[in-house]
């Protein structure tokens, strides 16, 4: 079975050898679960711009240590934060300029259609 696009004129993007693979798929979908909650979208916006300890974290955000690490944990296993130890306390930051990126592109999506 062939198929015919509706344009012709325009080629068909993205081609089959461009197309996700269903593995990458599965794993893009499980960092846009990560993203799904708020708590989580919270701590991110934090650390856009410093690296923070749980304590601050908590603090700045009214959340209890005991969730924020919780958070953190999901969001480390996801490579979305990493940390840094300083002596007895454990600094988290965003794992790499992408994290910034998905959140910006997120929020610019959402304020354009005004949802």
């Amino acid at each position: 079975m062939t198929h015919t696009p509706c344009d012709p004129t325009v080629p068909l993007w993205p081609t089959a050898q461009e197309l996700p693979t269903d593995r990458e798929l599965e794993r893009l979908s499980e960092v846009f679960k990560i993203f799904s909650d708020g708590s989580r979208l919270r701590i991110i916006s934090a650390l856009i711009s410093q690296e923070l300890c749980v304590a601050d974290l908590a603090e700045q955000l009214g959340m209890s240590q005991s969730a924020v690490s919780h958070q953190l944990r999901l969001l480390r296993n996801a490579h979305l934060v990493k940390t840094r130890r300083e002596g007895k306390s454990i600094f988290y930051s965003l794992d790499d300029d992408h994290v910034v990126s998905i959140l910006s592109q997120g929020l610019a999506h959402i304020r354009h259609t005004g949802r």
